[in-house]
């Protein structure tokens, strides 16, 4: 290129870079932002813009941000800070309703005044009803009188004055000292309990930043298109990565924080603080330093994730930890304790087996339960072609090898409050009890696929149960629609969650335009500011398509219906897709070509009746039965009593109802009744999974006497 085009190169970028920084300087934002409370940064202006571009260009269902969903998203906005009308007053709502169609523009624009002043608002509400609070610990409370409290106020109007408020944070007051009250320790020690309950909660709000505010911001606006459209800010987002992956890189230790000190939870097995027995449980970290030499940096009175973001790193680097050991007082002298990061495996939240046996009918059956509490897959380590990386279908076919070998003469798998994960995974999941064919289809705007299992081979051809429930979500979904579509297994439990979108995980890193980026660098100003960690921008989990069971009907809203069904607790209105205002609707499709491996309709029809028959003399189905009557009917109780001697005979009447039904259980086992305020040991019955595994031993009976045979 010769100088005089070089020239004018660099003469047009300079206008363009100039027009660009003049509209930038010159836009004028809605609201003009309080000197005190949080200000949104460039970045997230960008971000804003770009999730606007994205969500309108390539979101499966045609949206148009626009004045409607602005609408929407004021809504939801007021929703997701105060739920329950406990904070916020009328006035400000009526303040904010100036905003009501104006968001899209907003949004568009990359102007977040309004939507930050709304959160300053907020925060300032919930921070001074905190001090409130503080104030009225000490008053003198009367516990005869027949008075009330309101804990939550969401189909109630807003308050309407200070003075309004006043009275329901006193009652709240009120609320909790007399918990406190009735669990037996004196006035003072309630009081002092109080005062660090709400101190503490002021500290955790005031250090609330913009990264806070943004994503509840930017959520407002996703979740008005689809519930499941999210974005995480940039720590979020690697948090949500790594527990897709279930591993990450730091010292394997949980942390939570305890009157501003952090304080360790739990060691995970195989963990660098693990291998190093140096650190234990209730162990304080009072500092952190980076490397051999790195000066200590004074972490008490941060946030928890601000510490967290210090103490990971990658692995093979040095971290050194001054702790205050377990028991000792926080005024003693620190220990300096040095660790290696290194990958730590989060197997407590994988895969996992137990081996129950039921005897039924005079015989004597194993059963193999495999739980798996996600569809989890450590997609980096996959795309590097390691032949060790973490994933559901991986551990799940050591665990059957494992049963093979311990002579199952049947497998469940207990997906319940499974919410999903990774597509691929419950494809290759549910490989491993086909032989091969479609598992699942999937529609996006333009066409419709159909995965398959390719792989031949099948890594258990016995009985097999799956057990879920109205939190089994997505991959669970797809997962028990495959097996109950094939026959090739018996579904127990209730109707699962409804979900039935695909979600892809876009990083904006790789959509803000690197002109953009120079324009609108941020200035760290806050030593106390979270660690950039993850994707720069964030991450957005696009809906991007439906799936479709390979019969054709979709699970979104309908969920998986199943063989054996228990009675539902939670109702369909309030917990699942069907509590979604913004969720997509139901529709279905072609069937794909597939073959059932079994008819199993007749045997089911036979489950059924058997099932039937032992809950009509179960007192654990009666039990069930009260315990969903007593939900449903505190479900819409909003309000507690203030009265110490009616509060008490609640108490009084739950704990005794409580303890008859376990005396009458240890009972049944042979062992000695429980004593008034006794503590049982490890002996919680779960009656569901007790009943699947009888069910489970009927099919298994059925099937070794030739009733019915799979064909692969």
């Amino acid at each position: 290129m010769d100088f005089k085009s070089l020239k004018e190169m660099l003469k047009k970028i300079f206008l363009a870079l100039f027009i660009v920084a003049f509209i930038a300087c010159n836009a004028t934002p809605r609201v003009d932002m309080d000197t005190e409370g949080l200000k949104p940064d460039a970045s997230q202006s960008l971000v804003a813009k770009e999730l606007v571009k994205i969500i309108e260009g390539a979101h499966y269902k045609k949206v148009k941000v626009d004045d409607s969903l602005s609408s929407q998203v004021l809504d939801r906005y007021l929703k997701q800070l105060d739920e329950g009308h406990s904070y916020l007053l009328a006035s400000d709502i009526k303040d904010f309703e100036k905003y009501r169609f104006t968001f899209d523009d907003d949004l568009r624009d990359g102007d977040l005044s309004a939507f930050f002043h709304i959160f300053n608002v907020f925060q300032t509400r919930y921070t001074d009803r905190l001090k409130y609070s503080l104030t009225q610990v000490d008053k003198p409370y009367d516990f005869t009188k027949n008075e009330t409290y309101t804990y939550n106020r969401e189909k109630l109007p807003w308050l309407s004055s200070i003075e309004a408020s006043n009275e329901l944070w006193s009652k709240r007051v009120e609320s909790d000292l007399l918990s406190l009250k009735l669990s037996g320790t004196d006035a003072k020690k309630n009081a002092e309990t109080l005062k660090t309950r709400y101190k503490n909660l002021l500290s955790q709000t005031e250090k609330l930043n913009n990264q806070d505010a943004f994503q509840v911001i930017m959520n407002s606006f996703t979740e008005a298109i689809d519930p499941h459209t999210n974005y995480f800010i940039p720590q979020r987002a690697q948090a949500f990565n790594e527990e897709m992956s279930r591993t990450f890189e730091g010292i394997g230790a949980s942390l939570q924080l305890e009157n501003e000190v952090i304080k360790i939870i739990s060691i995970v097995p195989g963990g660098p603080a693990f291998k190093a027995k140096t650190l234990h449980v209730n162990d304080k970290i009072l500092g952190v330093a980076q490397g051999k030499d790195g000066e200590f940096v004074d972490v008490r009175g941060w946030r928890l994730d601000n510490s967290v973001s210090k103490i990971k790193g990658p692995r093979g680097t040095v971290v050194r930890l001054k702790i205050i050991p377990a028991g000792q007082e926080i005024s003693s002298q620190p220990k300096i304790v040095t660790l290696v990061r290194d990958k730590v495996v989060m197997e407590d939240q994988s895969a996992k087996k137990t081996v129950k046996t039921i005897i039924q009918n005079g015989k004597t059956y194993k059963i193999g339960v495999i739980e798996v509490p996600a569809f989890y897959m450590n997609f980096k380590d996959y795309q590097a072609g390691d032949p060790n990386y973490k994933s559901t279908t991986r551990d799940v076919r050591m665990i059957i090898d494992t049963l093979k070998r311990d002579k199952v003469d049947g497998i469940v798998i207990d997906l319940r409050t499974n919410g999903g994960g990774s597509l691929m995974e419950a494809i290759e999941l549910t490989g491993l009890f086909i032989k091969k064919g479609p598992v699942v289809q999937v529609r996006n705007p333009r066409s419709t696929e159909v995965s398959d299992d390719d792989d031949p081979s099948i890594s258990w051809t016995g009985p097999l149960g799956v057990m879920v429930d109205r939190f089994s979500a997505s991959a669970s979904e797809i997962f028990a629609a495959a097996i109950q579509d094939y026959n090739r297994g018996i579904i127990m439990g209730t109707q699962t969650y409804g979900k039935g979108t695909v979600q892809s995980a876009l990083d904006l890193s790789r959509y803000i335009s690197t002109v953009d980026q120079l324009l609108n660098k941020v200035k760290d100003t806050d030593k106390n500011t979270t660690a950039t960690e993850g994707p720069k921008f964030g991450q957005i989990n696009l809906t991007i398509a439906k799936f479709y069971r390979i019969n054709g009907s979709s699970t979104q809203h309908k969920g998986v219906i199943p063989d054996i069904q228990f009675p539902m607790i939670f109702s369909a209105d309030k917990y699942g897709e069907s509590s979604e205002p913004s969720a997509l609707p139901f529709d279905s499709i072609s069937p794909a070509n597939y073959t059932a491996v079994a008819n199993l309709k007749p045997i089911n029809v036979q489950l059924v009746k058997l099932h039937d028959a032992r809950m009509k003399t179960s007192s654990e189905y009666k039990y069930l039965l009260e315990d969903i009557s007593e939900f449903k009917k505190r479900e819409n109780e909003f309000e507690v009593t203030l009265n110490e001697a009616k509060l008490k005979q609640e108490r009084e009447v739950q704990e005794t109802r409580s303890l008859v039904r376990d005396n009458q259980r240890r009972a049944i086992k042979g062992l000695p009744p429980l004593k008034k305020g006794e503590v049982k040991k490890g002996d919680d019955y779960d009656f569901v999974q007790d009943e699947s595994l009888k069910t489970m031993a009927d099919f298994i009976r059925l099937n070794q006497t030739g009733q019915f045979t799979m064909v692969y």
